[in-house]
């Protein structure tokens, strides 16, 4: 089992947000989790990638079997574990060169048996921004600096693929996004996927659907999994609405 979350109740400033949760990621799985606005889809993405500002009530998470509810997510990335963010932060004074130099970097030290060569990241960093569509001149830019809200969620896509994770977390990924970046943002998931990594997608949307067919839809609502099936279930919630399946 990639992860396995058992029993969670989590949440911020003494709320309870994620209520008995459980749920296991097998490698080569997709997970799509679905639900309205404050349902705590995020808040779950951001407990189990280690953000700070929740509380684990009860329960446990384990990433390939290892208790992380006490490591801080720096510490669960090197485990291989990825998490994209629904706005993307700036970060004015850093290049994304540098920056992604740096992640990649900082994550095969982990590994003794990758060396790190700064020649074959710039040829594979190139390689992975045309597979995007990422003008190579945007990578000499602040990170995210007066990026457009496509641009910017490509760039959470380049991440992942150079960092290869085992387990990426995709928190809509497709808001903000015309039909030409859902495409090609779709196609590089694909691509990614194998059955020695594993996805968990956030969407409000079935659009992005058409491209990506998950193994598994997950309802979501006041903060635990009340329906699970396939795409066709997530057809029926765009058609019914989310009442429908309480």
């Amino acid at each position: 089992m990639l992860l396995e979350v058992s029993n969670l109740s989590a949440g911020a400033n003494g709320k309870k947000i994620i209520n008995h949760l459980n749920l296991n990621i097998r490698a080569g799985e997709i997970h799509v989790f679905m639900g309205p606005n404050g349902a705590g889809k995020s808040t779950l993405a951001n407990i189990i990638a280690g953000r700070q500002g929740y509380d684990i009530m009860n329960g446990d998470i384990k990433l390939l079997k290892q208790n992380i509810n006490l490591l801080p997510c720096d510490e669960r990335a090197r485990m291989g574990l990825f998490m994209s963010f629904q706005h993307p932060v700036e970060i004015p004074g850093v290049s994304w060169n540098s920056f992604l130099k740096t992640i990649v970097s900082s994550i095969r030290k982990e590994d003794s048996t990758i060396k790190f060569n700064t020649i074959d990241f710039i040829q594979n960093l190139r390689q992975k921004a045309q597979l995007l569509n990422i003008d190579i001149n945007l990578l000499k830019r602040d990170v995210n600096h007066d990026f457009s809200g496509g641009e910017k969620k490509k760039f959470e896509i380049l991440q992942m693929l150079l960092l290869n994770p085992k387990l990426s977390i995709l928190d809509e990924i497709d808001s903000g996004l015309d039909i030409d970046a859902l495409k090609i943002i779709s196609k590089n998931i694909n691509s990614f996927t194998s059955k020695q990594n594993a996805l968990l997608i956030i969407t409000h949307y079935t659009r992005i659907l058409n491209y990506i067919i998950p193994d598994f839809v997950h309802i979501f609502s006041k903060g635990t999994i009340i329906k699970s099936g396939t795409k066709d279930l997530a057809i029926q919630i765009e058609e019914k609405g989310y009442d429908w399946c309480k």
